[in-house]
């Protein structure tokens, strides 16, 4: 006799197991996918702010390095204004024309580097009319160097400024968009472009109050003739931009103290600068907290409590044109 075993399939408990472990293992896939995904996005908005603070330094570090660049003259006490200079747009406090040709102040110190102490809105626009109320991030540096490029321009642009110099004499002037230049320094003369800035970190990137702080300066640009300071932003997610100066006392190149806060009399004596940067990611990750403590320089300790990651950067860069002058006893 014959037997045959019938299949009865498998029994409840068994698909209750099996979805079980199916569910688990689903979990962990998923688990692990956010985990990566989380990881990714953490390294890249970490690895974008490094880029970004790495040319916002870069670029802060070549100006102030150059800050007081007058090519052969030792001063810019002789430097002269030309009838074709004008100014559209200034920057300068009120009742201080041509204040970004000037690279002396009112009261006869250098100007070619100044700074604004963790500025409010109010110090910011009086300092900058050209700086808007809305725009400064109030508690952070407000930085000025005034300087001409690295060379000569064998072909000045229309409309563009330049010192124009022979070593002994200085001339700023406009190059006109037809006709000839001024020629009221005596030949051999270069011609060298002249490049006023300040950098400061804004409220916004795009617009008014989409909440992502941005490293800006004010460059001045050609503009109908008439040049003007106008807007150019560097890097988004920088909170804060904190200076420090390095004062030369004693009149031997090296820096006897680090100040935060200078006297206007004092900026003649800069030999070098510490540069601050606190950056912050321009994503949130609503699985961190961000509830460190940051200090930079003077300015009073930051916890955000929110959920952007940061990251703190410095250098220091000598200041070698003032340092010369100092040492030379001007």
């Amino acid at each position: 006799m014959t037997y045959q075993k019938k299949q009865t399939g498998f029994s409840l408990i068994e698909l209750m197991i099996a979805m079980l472990l199916g569910l688990l293992i689903m979990a962990g896939l998923v688990n692990l996918f956010l985990q990566s995904k989380r990881s990714f996005n953490q390294n890249e908005s970490i690895a974008r702010m490094q880029e970004d603070a790495r040319f916002a330094l870069e670029t802060i570090v070549t100006d102030v390095s150059m800050a007081g660049m007058l090519t052969d003259l030792l001063t810019p006490v002789g430097i002269g204004f030309d009838t074709t200079l004008a100014i559209g747009v200034d920057c300068g406090p009120g009742g201080v024309p041509n204040w970004a040709f000037s690279m002396v102040n009112p009261a006869g110190d250098y100007a070619t580097l100044e700074l604004v102490d963790n500025a409010t809105s109010a110090t910011a626009n009086a300092a900058h009319s050209c700086i808007a109320v809305a725009d400064i991030r109030p508690g952070t540096d407000i930085l000025t160097v005034k300087r001409v490029a690295g060379r000569a321009e064998p072909a000045p642009e229309a409309g563009r400024v330049y010192l124009r110099t022979n070593g002994t004499a200085g001339l700023l002037f406009t190059e006109p968009v037809s006709g000839a230049p001024p020629v009221n320094v005596p030949v051999p003369f270069q011609d060298w472009e002249y490049l006023p800035v300040i950098y400061y970190v804004q409220n916004y990137a795009f617009a008014v109050g989409d909440g992502i702080p941005t490293l800006c300066r004010k460059t001045l640009s050609p503009a109908g003739g008439a040049s003007s300071m106008t807007t150019e932003c560097l890097a988004r997610g920088v909170e804060n931009m904190q200076i420090e100066f390095g004062i030369d006392t004693d009149n031997d190149g090296s820096a006897n103290v680090y100040l935060a806060a200078p006297l206007a009399n004092q900026m003649s004596q800069v030999v070098s600068a510490k540069i601050y940067l606190l950056v912050r990611s321009e994503e949130s990750d609503l699985s961190y907290l961000n509830d460190k403590v940051y200090t930079l320089s003077n300015a009073p300790a930051y916890t955000p409590n929110d959920n952007f990651y940061r990251r703190t950067f410095s250098t220091t860069v000598g200041v070698r044109n003032l340092r010369n002058l100092n040492r030379l006893g001007l």
